[in-house]
């Protein structure tokens, strides 16, 4: 393992396409095994149109473990503060489920850490360019320059929105 300061002297030295390898990214958390919490869920899909009295049933158990994380070791979870995904319907409040195991590519709602920040943007890679873009337009999209530090902490998969708080 390199010393801190080789690796800030490395990171200070590369473009954005060398800062988003996978040499950067944290090592997952090792989650210890739990039963996976089911809970009912309709056998047929609601019609967001017109309700059919027929579609009554709730034979099957869906597991949210299993619907929402795929790896485990590799998954956490974040609350967003502030509104600036809200056009990607990300809301202030909102719990994101975060992939550490998915490659960031381009177009890809990530975590990033830009010098030494957090922040939930949509990554675009452009050339030797890498850029965070909101999803609203009163925020600006920000260029990664030379010689700032990006770090993607984790591809988004999923965001939980509560309607109601209980």
């Amino acid at each position: 393992m390199p010393s801190r300061p080789t690796t800030l002297l490395t990171l200070a030295q590369s473009n954005t396409a060398y800062l988003l390898a996978d040499r950067f990214w944290v090592t997952p958390y090792e989650e210890p095994s739990t039963t996976p919490l089911r809970i009912p869920i309709g056998t047929e899909a609601v019609p967001a149109g017109f309700p059919s009295p027929a579609a009554d049933h709730m034979d099957e158990k869906l597991s949210l473990d299993e619907l929402l994380v795929h790896h485990p070791a590799a998954t956490y979870m974040l609350r967003v503060k502030g509104d600036s995904m809200r056009d990607d319907h990300i809301c202030d409040g909102d719990v994101l489920v975060v992939d550490r195991s998915i490659k960031p590519a381009s177009g890809h709602i990530v975590i990033a850490v830009l010098d030494g920040e957090f922040t939930v943007k949509r990554l675009r890679l452009q050339s030797n360019s890498a850029y965070l873009v909101p999803a609203n337009p009163e925020f600006p999209t920000i260029e990664v320059k030379e010689g700032q530090e990006l770090q993607i902490w984790g591809v988004v998969t999923s965001t939980i929105h509560r309607f109601q708080r209980a």
